[in-house]
């Protein structure tokens, strides 16, 4: 039924108030989860042929897309807070199942299950979607006026786990990641 739909499509106008750590390239403010969903589903487009196994882009985009709308409730986990790890999947899950749930049957598990697979990272689509997500920090922390790992106490090798996902996908992208990621600390007292 449309009401379920326009209820859900509302209901999304939540994630441009859940702010990440991240900031924006000017520094002027951090970025919330609309803007950095859009970002990572177009950036997936315009690098996909950097994938170094099949990817069916259209489905990692309305993967990327959906992903972050569990933060709606539960919030966003700040990459390298391991505290908040700690209840990160049982808090998402719940926000996934309320959150997909306002959607007709299908629609609803169709979005759980692009949900589920990307935080499972065992296939070529959420790998790739997994290489966006991280990759995209990492450009805005390199390249910004503000660097989140300035803020916090983030070194290389945490980055380095961090960006894992990456490596799996894509050497291209892997080298330029590595590439920004050593510059970036060895810039800053060699971190």
């Amino acid at each position: 039924m449309l009401e379920e739909e326009i209820k859900f499509i509302l209901e999304l106008d939540k994630m441009k108030s859940v702010y990440r750590r991240t900031y924006i390239l000017s520094g002027d403010r951090r970025e919330n989860d609309a803007e950095h969903s859009f970002h990572i589903a177009l950036m997936a487009h315009l690098l996909k042929d950097y994938a170094d196994r099949p990817i069916d882009v259209d489905r990692v985009c309305k993967m990327l897309l959906a992903h972050d709308l569990v933060e709606i409730d539960a919030g966003d986990t700040f990459a390298y807070d391991a505290k908040g790890y700690e209840d990160k999947n049982e808090r998402e899950l719940k926000a996934a199942k309320r959150l997909y749930g306002l959607l007709k049957e299908d629609q609803g598990k169709e979005f759980f299950d692009l949900w589920l697979e990307f935080e499972e990272m065992k296939t070529n689509d959420s790998l790739y979607a997994n290489a966006m997500d991280r990759l995209q920090p990492i450009m805005m922390n390199y390249y910004g006026k503000i660097a989140t790992w300035a803020l916090y106490p983030i070194n290389r090798e945490m980055v380095y786990k961090r960006l894992e996902p990456i490596k799996e996908i894509s050497n291209q992208l892997w080298t330029y990641a590595c590439n920004i990621v050593d510059d970036y600390f060895n810039k800053h007292k060699g971190l």
